[in-house]
C-alpha cells in the first residue's frame, strides 16, 4: 500500500464545512447581534470568499485522490503526450498554484514523464488549466473591467471583489493575450440575415491615440523627435507634439430605406410651416464595428467588406458607403469594391459638407447672425437637391462680386474645392429618394466611445499591443459579442494547450 492511502478516510471538504461552521456561529454570536447592515455585509463578504475559496480547493483535492485512485485500479496505463510519445512513468504529488476569482488554490496532480521528454498531467486538460497562474474566470472579470476603465481602476474593482489576486501589469498582459482571437472569431460568426431590400451600410474613418515614442510609427517618431519648438514650455498655435499614431474603424450596419426631402433636414430659408412634421431618417440596426491601430487602414477597410459580404454573399443589396471626403479613405473603399466586383454608392458624409458651408457663410456675413444661417440654409438645400456644382458656382460668383480678399476668399475658395472635388459623391437627391442616410454618425459615435471614452482618458500613453486588445475588445463588447467571444477564445486556448485529442482517452494495458 502506497503511503497516500492511508489519508483516503479525510474529507476533503472537512475545512470547508468547518469554516461555514464557524461563520454560523459568528452570525448568531451576540457581536454580531449589535452590527449594522453594511458591517454585516462586509464580514460576510470577505469570510464568505474564504469559504468559496475552501470549497474550491476541496473539489480541487478531491479530484486529484480520484485521479490517483484511477491510476492506480488500472494497472499499467499508457499516456501519450502531444508529440505521440509514451511517458512511461507516473509520479504523483506535482503542484501548481492557480489565483482564481476566490483567492489562490493549490491544484494538485499526477505527471507522467519520460527519459528527455516534458511531463505530461492529463488532470491539467480535464480541468482545462490554463498556461499561466490566473485563472479563466479571473481573466473574463480583467477584461470586463479593463474594457470599461482605466488599469488602475480594473484592479481596485477586482480587488474588491476577489482580494489581492491580480496587479495592474498582470492586468494589461491577461487583456492582451485575451484579445488573439478576435478576427477568428468574426470570421467563423454567421450575421442575421436581412431582406434584399435592406440597405448595406459601410462607414469608415479614423483617430489618433498618444502612444508611447517606441509605439509610434517611423514617420511620426522621427517628426517626435526632430521637432524644434518655438517655446520651451508649451505648444505654440499650430504646433503637433506627433505623439499620436493613427486608428482606423470601421462599421457596417443594416437600415430599412426610409425616404425624405431636402426639407426634412434642412429647415427652409423661412422657417418650417408646421403642417408637416419632418420625416424621420433611417435608423442602424445589427451595427458591427471593427477597428485597429496595428493593421494599416486597408486591413480594416477589407474587414468591413468581409462583414459586409457575410451579410449579402450574392450581391443583391444596395451598399452604401459613408466618408468625411478623405482622398486615402476613397481611394481603400472603391480599390476594394472594385477587387470584390461590387457596386458602392459612395456618399460624402452631410456633416462635413455643412461644415465648410458654415465656413464660407461667415466670408460674407457675421458669425451668429440670422443673415448667415439663411444663407447656410440655402446653399445646403440646392446641394441636398443633388446641385452641388451649382453652390459652388453661386459661392465663386458671389466671392468675385463682393471682392474677397485673404483668409475671407480662401475660406470660400476651400468650400468651393471641397464641392467641386467630390461631385460624384454628392448625389444626395438620390440617397434621399431611395432612403439611404447620409450622415455619418454612427462611426462618429464610435470613435468618440471606443476610442475617446477609454484610450484617450488623462495622462494615458500607450503601447501597442495594449491599444490594439482594449480597441478590439471595446468594439466586441458594443456589437453586443464580449460573452459569446470569450466563450470562443477559452475553448481555442484549450485547443492550443492541450491539442492532443486523445490526451485524456488512455490506452490500457494488461
Amino acid at each position: 500500500m502506497e503511503p497516500y492511502d492511508a489519508l483516503h478516510a479525510i474529507d476533503p471538504f472537512a475545512a470547508a464545512a468547518s469554516a461555514f461552521d464557524r461563520l454560523t456561529q459568528v452570525l448568531a454570536g451576540p457581536a454580531s447581534a449589535v452590527l449594522p447592515h453594511h458591517d454585516l455585509e462586509d464580514l460576510i463578504e470577505v469570510r464568505g470568499r474564504e469559504l468559496l475559496r475552501l470549497l474550491f480547493q476541496a473539489h480541487l483535492d478531491l479530484r486529484e485522490r480520484q485521479e490517483r485512485d484511477r491510476t492506480g485500479r488500472a494497472g499499467r496505463e499508457v499516456v501519450r503526450g502531444a508529440d505521440g510519445k509514451v511517458r512511461p512513468h507516473r509520479e504523483p504529488g506535482h503542484c501548481r498554484r492557480l489565483a482564481c476569482v476566490f483567492g489562490t488554490v493549490t491544484v494538485t496532480r499526477t505527471a507522467w514523464r519520460g527519459t528527455s521528454m516534458s511531463n505530461v498531467h492529463p488532470l491539467d486538460a480535464d480541468l482545462s488549466l490554463p498556461a499561466g497562474l490566473h485563472s479563466h474566470g479571473l481573466r473574463r472579470l480583467a477584461v470586463a473591467e479593463a474594457v470599461r476603465g482605466s488599469y488602475d481602476q480594473a484592479r481596485e474593482a477586482i480587488e474588491g471583489r476577489c482580494g489581492k489576486v491580480l496587479g495592474k501589469r498582470q492586468a494589461e498582459h491577461l487583456v492582451v493575450a485575451a484579445a488573439c482571437d478576435i478576427d477568428s472569431f468574426y470570421r467563423h460568426r454567421v450575421p442575421l440575415p436581412a431582406t434584399a431590400s435592406t440597405t448595406l451600410v459601410l462607414q469608415a474613418d479614423g483617430k489618433g491615440i498618444a502612444m508611447r515614442p517606441e509605439a509610434l510609427r517611423p514617420a511620426t517618431l522621427k517628426a517626435h523627435l526632430n521637432t524644434e519648438r518655438a517655446m520651451r514650455t508649451r505648444l505654440a498655435p499650430g504646433e503637433k507634439p506627433h505623439r499620436k499614431r493613427m486608428a482606423t474603424l470601421a462599421c457596417v450596419f443594416d437600415a430599412d430605406p426610409a425616404p425624405r426631402r431636402p426639407h426634412d433636414i434642412i429647415a427652409p430659408p423661412d422657417g418650417r410651416s408646421g403642417t408637416r412634421a419632418p420625416r424621420p431618417g433611417p435608423k442602424a440596426r445589427a451595427k458591427w464595428l471593427t477597428g485597429s491601430v496595428i493593421h494599416p487602414p486597408e486591413h480594416t477597410i477589407a474587414a468591413a467588406f468581409e462583414q459586409a459580404e457575410a451579410r449579402d454573399r450574392d450581391h443583391v443589396r444596395t451598399w452604401v458607403a459613408l466618408v468625411d471626403g478623405a482622398r486615402h479613405q476613397l481611394d481603400l473603399i472603391q480599390t476594394e469594391a472594385g477587387r470584390r466586383g461590387i457596386t458602392v454608392h459612395v456618399l460624402l458624409d452631410i456633416v462635413h459638407v455643412s461644415e465648410y458651408v458654415w465656413a464660407a457663410a461667415h466670408s460674407f456675413h457675421q458669425p451668429g447672425t440670422p443673415a448667415a444661417e439663411v444663407w447656410v440654409a440655402g446653399h445646403l438645400t440646392t446641394i441636398l437637391h443633388g446641385q452641388a456644382a451649382r453652390a459652388a458656382a453661386e459661392i465663386t460668383a458671389q466671392a468675385e462680386q463682393s471682392g474677397l480678399r485673404g483668409t475671407k476668399r480662401e475660406a470660400a475658395d476651400a468650400c468651393v474645392r471641397y464641392l467641386t472635388g467630390h461631385l460624384d459623391q454628392l448625389h444626395y437627391d438620390t440617397a434621399l429618394a431611395k432612403g439611404w442616410p447620409i450622415a455619418t454618425g454612427p462611426i462618429e459615435g464610435a470613435c468618440r466611445h471606443l476610442i475617446g471614452d477609454r484610450l484617450e482618458i488623462t495622462g494615458a500613453r500607450w503601447g501597442l499591443d495594449g491599444a490594439e486588445a482594449v480597441l478590439k475588445l471595446r468594439a466586441v463588447k458594443d456589437n453586443g459579442d464580449l460573452d459569446a467571444y470569450l466563450t470562443f477564445h477559452l475553448a481555442r486556448e484549450h485547443e492550443r494547450l492541450y491539442p492532443a485529442p486523445d490526451q485524456h482517452n488512455y490506452d490500457l494495458t494488461a
